[in-house]
């Protein structure tokens, strides 16, 4: 009985101390009724809005806007893909906030065919495609048999021809607008040849072509200047509306703090002015 007794104590004991250290913990904020999980309590102090963005020109429009956000009390960290596929996987991980470096065209499909739920935010800059100089510095000097480059990819090609058509080197079609291929030419009168060249290749090609079109991000990564331009396609042209370039986030961080900060610093005069004279029209602000 007294072994029984002397158990039975020492379990009482050790079952008031348990409720006791219980009660503390409660005390102290450990409950599950506290309010906020410790995750969200650590992300609501985060500071740090983290953007995936090509180089040239989204990175630089990005860096631009610094200062602004330290202002408000962001520290913006931009990081630099060179490709078109992981600034959307990062986005889709958690490992950025957001990302700038596409158009909504580009952005449905990479969505419907990777089962991703990414969306646009908010429009800044349209890179306006140009026909810059090769062998012949005006479309008035081109002759019969002069080659003239243009990008080899469905969307980028029909843009190209676009440019040419109202310039008056071609003519196309009447309704084919972004889906117009070198078959929807109705009427060349130049006598030009149409060359299809990966985009990328163009500015390298310049020495042996009359005339390239050629991609704004590819043109200024070859150096290439408004000088260096015969035309832009014009601000108000079916691709200008198109092809905006636009900052993307995760379903369900269309209103987050973060966002809305990166969307409101982007968007202003400031921003404006700076593509302005850093880009003399090859990129144009689209907000």
């Amino acid at each position: 009985m007294k072994n029984i007794k002397r158990t039975l104590n020492k379990t009482g004991i050790i079952a008031l101390l348990l409720v006791l250290v219980l009660g503390v913990l409660t005390a102290c904020g450990g409950g599950s009724d506290s309010g906020e999980s410790g995750e969200e309590a650590a992300d609501s102090g985060d500071k740090v809005i983290k953007v995936a963005a090509s180089p040239t020109p989204h990175a630089e429009i990005l860096n631009s806007v610094a200062d602004a956000l330290a202002e408000e009390g962001w520290t913006l960290e931009v990081v630099e893909f060179d490709d078109y596929v992981q600034p959307n996987v990062a986005t889709t991980d958690g490992d950025v906030d957001a990302n700038y470096f596409q158009h909504v065209p580009y952005l449905d499909q990479y969505n419907s065919e990777n089962g991703t739920e990414l969306v646009a935010v908010g429009n800044v800059h349209y890179e306006a495609m140009g026909a810059y100089k090769g062998t012949k510095d005006s479309f008035d000097a081109l002759e019969e048999g002069d080659q003239v480059g243009v990008p080899n990819d469905v969307t980028n090609e029909a843009r190209a021809l676009q440019l040419l058509a109202a310039n008056g080197v071609i003519k196309l079609k009447d309704g084919v607008g972004l889906e117009a291929t070198k078959t929807d030419i109705v009427d060349n009168p130049k006598g030009i040849e149409i060359v299809e060249l990966e985009a990328a290749s163009i500015p390298g090609a310049l020495p042996d072509l009359a005339v390239g079109v050629i991609n704004a991000n590819y043109a200024l990564g070859a150096d290439l200047t408004v000088d260096d331009a015969i035309a832009y396609e014009a601000e108000d042209s079916e691709a200008a509306e198109t092809y905006v370039n636009v900052i993307v986030v995760n379903a369900g961080n269309e209103n987050s703090e973060k966002t809305q900060a990166l969307v409101k610093a982007v968007q202003t005069d400031a921003v404006k002015a700076f593509i302005e004279e850093t880009y003399k029209g090859a990129v144009q602000a689209k907000f």
